[in-house]
């Protein structure tokens, strides 16, 4: 069978450092940090006190009162960003089959504050259970990807991948194999989250996962540098229309790049912590490189999973020396979790966008934050340390990886007639 090829049509956005594409691309490019003290709720009595908050958004920009008030935040996401995209593809009802369009979306948790907010109604209350109609509706983590089929009338496949911080990247993965397989013509696809609640924070600190530089918000999420103690929750959506070629050459659709191939791994080792030796995560990237047909001295760039947690970052990038050898050094590897904190299941979709950004600009965004060599990390590695750099890309690998020992890596290269 005679795989088709597939690729990116359409871009969205909404993270904390920008509420758009271009507002996305200009802050990364800038290293600006999304980090702050919360505003949600009141934060005395915890541990961690800031996070990377979306800032600026009104849900009334893309639905009416009423339709969000049946909507936990992380669709609303779901719906702000995938809207963005649609409109950057042009998908029409006239150049489209919505029978042959789908939906594939990431969330690692879905509607936590939702329902931390039911129970803790219950709680207080007299015992009485006196639920929300749409509770569970707001809750489940696969209503994300129904609202957006409904918004726009997609009738192809539509569901949520979860697996933790890998949920989005996993759904890419899905929606290339959807198209190349040639059972669809478009999908939407990446993720959302909005777990900077209280119980997500406090769940969090709980395991000592979090940064607690109270102190300097903005420099708490710090990949590959010594002093790092944690990373910085943050939260939004990542939206990427995948399409395939010969369907998106025939509308003259606008096309980013295509979608070279997709990996998927188990570090099948612990709950939460990756294997030392990065065994997964040499295995994920060795998949896709395989998938793509690509040897590893053509790969350009990586924007690693680098959440800035004393143990992962050091296994990933020991990963990428296993896995290109001498080659490691000539990559430009970076964190843009630096600058947006770490949107759990949104992350591969916002990390997807910025390798594809960087591949259309020829600029990879700085890793910042960085002040203390860790003196585990080769220092040949070029981590694109604190400003960005102008390189020509044609190669770009997104890695992703979640608690549970998930791991996903999707590469993205230039289009080649």
């Amino acid at each position: 069978m005679q795989l088709k090829r597939v690729v990116v049509t359409g871009l969205g956005a909404l993270t904390p450092i920008g509420n758009n594409i271009q507002e996305y691309w200009d802050a990364l490019v800038s290293g600006k940090s999304g980090a702050a003290p919360i505003t949600y709720y009141d934060t005395e009595k915890h541990k961690t006190k800031f996070a990377c908050e979306v800032k600026n958004f009104n849900v009334e920009d893309y639905i009416d009162r009423k339709e969000a008030r049946r909507m936990d935040k992380f669709a609303q996401y779901a719906i702000a960003a995938s809207e963005e995209a649609i409109k950057d593809a042009e998908i029409t009802d006239e150049n489209v089959n919505k029978q042959r369009v789908g939906v594939i979306w990431g969330a690692g948790i879905g509607g936590l504050e939702t329902f931390q907010d039911e129970v803790m109604s219950y709680a207080a209350g007299d015992g009485t259970p006196r639920f929300n109609p749409f509770f569970i509706p707001k809750m489940i983590a696969d209503i994300a990807p129904a609202h957006i089929s409904m918004k726009n009338g997609f009738m192809g496949p539509n569901y949520t991948t979860v697996s933790a911080c890998a949920s989005s990247a996993n759904a890419m993965i899905d929606a290339f194999n959807y198209i190349r397989l040639g059972m669809c013509d478009v999908i939407i696809t990446g993720g959302s989250e909005a777990a900077v609640t209280i119980a997500g924070m406090g769940g969090f600190n709980s395991m000592q996962a979090l940064s607690t530089r109270n102190e300097s918000p903005e420099t708490a999420s710090r990949p590959f540098d010594a002093t790092r103690d944690g990373f910085v929750l943050g939260e939004g959506a990542g939206a990427l229309v995948l399409e395939e070629y010969e369907h998106a050459k025939a509308r003259g659709a606008k096309i980013y790049c295509e979608v070279g191939g997709g990996g998927m791994s188990s570090d099948a080792y612990h709950l939460t912590a990756p294997h030392p030796e990065g065994i997964g995560v040499i295995a994920v990237m060795e998949n896709t490189l395989r998938d793509a047909g690509m040897k590893p001295e053509q790969v350009d760039h990586i924007n690693t999973h680098g959440t800035s947690t004393p143990l992962g970052d050091v296994a990933e990038l020991k990963a990428i020396k296993a896995v290109f050898g001498d080659h490691a050094k000539n990559i430009n590897i970076n964190s843009t979790k630096s600058m947006t904190g770490h949107l759990l299941g949104a992350a591969g979709g916002i990390e997807a966008i910025a390798s594809i950004l960087a591949m259309k600009h020829g600029i990879v965004p700085p890793t910042i934050n960085h002040t203390v060599v860790d003196e585990r990390i080769d220092p040949e590695l070029n981590l694109t340390l604190n400003k960005a750099q102008k390189r020509e890309i044609n190669v770009a690998m997104s890695n992703t990886f979640g608690f549970g020992g998930h791991n996903a890596c999707v590469l993205f290269k230039k289009l080649e007639d």
